[in-house]
Formats: C-alpha cells, structure tokens, sequence
C-alpha cells in the first residue's frame, strides 16, 4: 500500500493457497479449525489478495485450494468491482516449452536456487524450507550429489 500511494496494486497474485503459513490472527484460527475439522483450507494469503488489491482490480488465484474458506471478505470483493481468475497452472502445456528454454540458456533460473543438496537429504531440505523461509528459497535435489562433493 506504501508503494502505491494508499491505492493498491492494479493486480494482485495468490500463489499460495491452502498452505498458508504464518502469525496472523485470522491464519492461526484458520490452521485451528484445519487441524480440528472444523475447516479445511487457510484462505489468509487469498483474503490479503482481496484486501490490498486496488478499486476495479484484478485478482489471480493460481494457488490450490482444496475445500471450504471461512471468513472469505465478500463484501470487500464486491464493494471494489474485483476480477477474480482462478484455476491452477496448466503445468504440463507449459513445462517442455520452459525446459527447452532453460536448457538452451534463454533462461536463466540460477538466482532462484538457494541450496543444493543430495537426494538421501530431502527429509533435510523440506525442514529448512519450512523453518527458515526467509533463506531458503528453491532447493535441487540431485541423486549424485554427494559423490560429486
């Protein structure tokens, strides 16, 4: 909001989905009701989408989500005209196209990894993912690792 005057972005990503995490009232009840069955998706990252989004924006939801929102800001949706898009990446129509490119240098992925690491130790890179999000940005696993070290 800062960056943008009070307005918002013109348009707004949720890549996050049922898997949000974090310290936010609205997420802590949601993970309580989750791990209660009294709910079954996080909708946080979904509802600060909605929120922050400027007057007749767009929002994108590429993010899973697998069931049920609570507290889903329908007024603030509506109040603001939004465009809402939904649906998940259509990964395998897209994935030989960007591999190819990736493999003939067209593009360059490098500055996403933050860490490599042998296949035997992906028990490992899952925990740092979880824990240390702020480190740990794409982790590549590769099954010769370790002799190659």
């Amino acid at each position: 909001m800062e960056m943008t005057g009070g307005i918002g972005p013109d348009a707004v990503i949720d890549s996050v989905g049922l898997e949000a995490h974090g310290f936010f009232v609205d997420n802590v009840i949601d993970q309580i009701k989750a791990s209660t069955f009294l709910g079954t998706d996080r909708p946080h990252a979904i509802r600060q989408a909605i929120l922050a989004c400027r007057k007749g924006g767009r929002v994108s939801m590429p993010g899973v989500y697998g069931g049920f929102v609570d507290k889903f800001p329908l007024g603030a949706f509506m109040e603001k005209g939004l465009t809402l898009k939904t649906g998940q990446t259509h990964v395998q129509h897209y994935m030989p196209a960007l591999l190819n490119a990736i493999m003939e240098d067209k593009i360059d992925t490098e500055f996403l990894i933050s860490h490599r690491m042998a296949l035997e130790d992906a028990p490992k890179g899952y925990k740092m993912f979880h824990d240390e999000q702020n480190e740990v940005t794409k982790i590549v696993l590769k099954p010769d690792f370790a002799a190659a070290a």
